[in-house]
């Protein structure tokens, strides 16, 4: 802990930096843990837990941990095919456009799935049925789309070949056996420890928050757990499903995705990381192999700032040569819409039905956008290396679940011969108002029409 603490510049040092950190970006509190080998080798704990009643956050605060808990996901699979109970490689079940995706490609998020979160505050069935957007948008095993749907399938998988749940089955098989006492699954914690009341990025705090796609986020612990099972839940593995683990299929330059973890390439130390954010949660694990270190960072607020400099902060100390970008996926880069003057006219395939879609193209790259019978709307349009038209607007898409809390719209499309094709998004921009509601994907076509042909 002396060398470590040395790095960092002392005790001292790290108490100041950490308590601007939150004053500065707005943030209730935020609990950091260091594990070196196979030990917590410090723990600190910085503001609010629960600002209305005055709670000071301590290392023994429990945190939601939102996508973090797909490492924890990931391990539960690789142990039952450790234990021969699934193939990683065997297609999971259900009729699809294409092949049905394999675990393995679930896990690296390469099933097909489209991204998306539906998250709800009230006890009971959810008000967006997950299934409605369970469809494959391109074929398994090709390109890389973050899908909380592929997760939540693995977790269901788990449950159906071990015959227990998922919450059940990493505490008998992974937290105990770790010593891993904070650690809680579901959508409130099922723990005795203190928690940190969530809070939306001005200050509200958080009603409980249910999801169809608990594996892909409803876990809870610690920063000294998180620490800890980052340093040392490989030993749990066979040295193939390591090595699985930690084979990083590139989706960026500087990143790779494995089964559960986000792996570094190129210069740098190499770092093996999960973020997680979603309503009143930003959090960060990480473990850099080569000096048998592992990093924990855990805050209570929407806004991922405060958790961002702290982590910079620590891991500038603790893994020189370390950037920025060996742990988030940074947005795809934009570049000028260049698609011609034009009008095109489709629809937005939905659940209910094919809603109509008109789009013209302007000028000065901006675009129209009427969804069926409603105003339009103009806005600014990008391109990028996978689309060749990008913008948003504030419209919203009328489906019955677009409308309960996804008031904003967006569009990604390709030209593909004579056609734009792609995707149209409902969703909500952050919970600056309300909170954090449902991010829905729809395929969508377009056609050039007749009078802009002409």
């Amino acid at each position: 802990m002396r060398d470590t603490l040395d790095m960092l510049g002392g005790l001292d040092e790290l108490d100041e930096f950490c308590t601007k950190a939150l004053l500065q970006h707005g943030c209730a509190s935020v609990s950091i843990a260091v594990a070196e080998r196979d030990e917590v080798t410090l723990t600190r704990a910085y503001g609010q837990a629960d600002v209305v009643n005055q709670r000071s956050a301590t290392p023994e605060t429990v945190y939601g941990l939102a996508s973090v808990t797909k490492a924890f996901t990931a391990m539960a699979v690789l142990l039952v095919a450790d234990e021969g109970l699934l193939d990683l490689d065997t297609p999971i079940s259900g009729a699809y456009a294409w092949p049905a995706p394999t675990p393995r490609q679930l896990l690296q998020h390469r099933g097909g799935f489209p991204a998306f979160y539906a998250f709800h505050y009230a006890a009971g069935p959810p008000p967006i049925d997950i299934d409605r957007y369970r469809t494959l948008v391109r074929e398994p095993g090709t390109d890389f789309e973050y899908s909380n749907i592929g997760y939540r399938e693995l977790g269901r998988l788990v449950e159906a070949v071990t015959g227990q749940s998922l919450g059940d089955y990493l505490r008998g098989q992974i937290f105990e056996p770790l010593g891993l006492r904070s650690v809680g699954y579901g959508p409130a914690y099922d723990g005795s420890a203190p928690v940190a009341q969530r809070y939306s990025a001005d200050g509200r705090a958080y009603a409980t928050c249910f999801s169809g796609h608990p594996a892909a986020g409803a876990g809870w612990a610690t920063a000294a757990d998180v620490a800890l099972f980052a340093r040392v839940s490989h030993r749990l593995l066979k040295p193939a499903s390591v090595a699985a683990m930690y084979d990083g299929v590139p989706f960026s330059e500087d990143l790779g995705y494995g089964l559960g973890r986000i792996v570094s390439r190129g210069a740098g130390p190499v770092i093996r990381s999960h973020g997680g954010g979603m309503g009143g949660i930003a959090t960060m694990m990480i473990d850099i192999p080569e000096r048998e270190i592992s990093i924990a960072v855990l805050t209570n607020s929407t806004n991922k700032a405060a958790r961002d400099t702290i982590v910079d902060h620590l891991m500038s100390s603790l893994a020189p040569g370390f950037r920025s970008s060996q742990l988030n996926p940074m947005p795809e880069p934009t570049r000028p819409m260049s698609l011609a003057q034009g009008e095109w006219n489709g629809e937005i395939s939905t659940a209910e039905g094919d809603i109509p879609l008109r789009i013209g193209i302007r000028a000065d790259r901006q675009v129209q956008i009427q969804i069926a019978d409603s105003a339009p709307a103009t806005a600014a349009a990008t391109a990028s290396q996978t689309w060749d038209l990008r913008a948003s607007a504030q419209l919203q898409l009328p489906t019955a679940d677009a409308r309960i809390n996804s008031p904003d719209f967006a569009l990604e499309l390709r030209t593909e011969q004579d056609r734009l094709v792609g995707r149209a998004i409902a969703f909500k921009g952050g919970d600056r108002e309300g909170r954090l509601g449902a991010y829905l994907v729809h395929p969508c076509v377009l056609r050039r029409s007749l009078s802009s042909q002409t």
